[in-house]
């Protein structure tokens, strides 16, 4: 009996490392097939269809992509500019509204996060024109800052942190600090932010990673060339009405995903770090 319990449990967990195995390989399936196709020229792409092995057209899809106006660089530029501020905006500073909700007690606390949750349900499609002309009145439109700014305002993740600050947060700590002197904000900075760390990493990734796949707000605000992201440059890609450059196209959404790997790379030990405390405390 021995014997086959522990043949079974050997054979149950075989299979559930083969079919987890098989969920990655067909999650990496497509940015495999893209880094592929990038190196390819069009006419492979469309007669051969999906192919596992790279060509040799990579210099001349580059050449293409250049030759359209496309300059990556200066698109990686702006793009960094802008997911950067707003990331580093949107997660301190929601980080800083969630301790004021969970650490303080004042008479409208409830009420305020009442709003959060409401205008977490309200999609940001609803708000874009009102958005448009309020940039537009105030001579914001063509500015980097009109997509950065706003980030200080993310719903989305005052909710996470504070879920998080009331799992991982102890108020002693805070406490403590405050008896030895410790200003509000320097306790903050110094003693809350380093606890939060798990929690700033996995949501800098979304919002780096939103921000930087943004399409809709950077393409009606801005229109001069030269502060175009990457996704507005790719997208322009298509425009040509003779003939689309399918390896070209290809290499642009490449160039476009590489920095987001980056960014995951970078801070995913955070990740598995905070997956660890929450498995740890619980």
């Amino acid at each position: 009996m021995m014997r086959s319990s522990s043949a079974g449990r050997a054979a149950y967990r075989l299979f559930i490392y083969a079919f987890l195995i098989f969920l990655a390989v067909l999650s990496l399936f497509p940015f495999v097939i893209m880094f592929i196709n990038a190196t390819r020229s069009t006419f492979e792409i469309q007669q051969s269809g999906i192919s596992l092995i790279p060509s040799s057209y990579l210099a001349s899809n580059y050449a293409i992509l250049t030759g359209k106006t496309f300059d990556p660089l200066k698109g990686f530029y702006n793009s960094v500019i802008i997911s950067t501020g707003a990331t580093v905006l949107a997660v301190y500073f929601s980080t800083l509204t969630a301790y004021a909700l969970f650490a303080y007690s004042w008479k409208l606390r409830q009420a305020f996060f009442t709003v959060i949750l409401a205008v977490m349900m309200i999609p940001a499609q609803v708000t874009s024109i009102g958005f448009y002309q309020f940039m537009y009145r105030i001579g914001m439109t063509n500015n980097h800052l009109a997509l950065i700014l706003p980030a200080i305002a993310s719903p989305a993740t005052v909710f996470f942190m504070r879920q998080y600050m009331m799992a991982s947060l102890q108020l002693e700590l805070v406490d403590s600090a405050r008896i030895d002197g410790s200003g509000e904000l320097s306790t903050f900075n110094r003693i809350v932010l380093p606890v939060m760390k798990p929690a700033m990493a996995t949501q800098a990734i979304f919002i780096f990673v939103a921000s930087w796949n943004n399409l809709f707000l950077p393409l009606i605000l801005l229109t001069d060339n030269d502060k175009y992201t990457l996704p507005i440059m790719v997208s322009l890609l298509r425009g040509d009405i003779y003939r689309t450059e399918y390896g070209a196209v290809y290499l642009g959404l490449a160039l476009t995903v590489l920095p987001l790997f980056v960014i995951y790379f970078l801070l995913s030990k955070y990740i598995i770090a905070g997956v660890a405390l929450g498995a740890v405390k619980g």
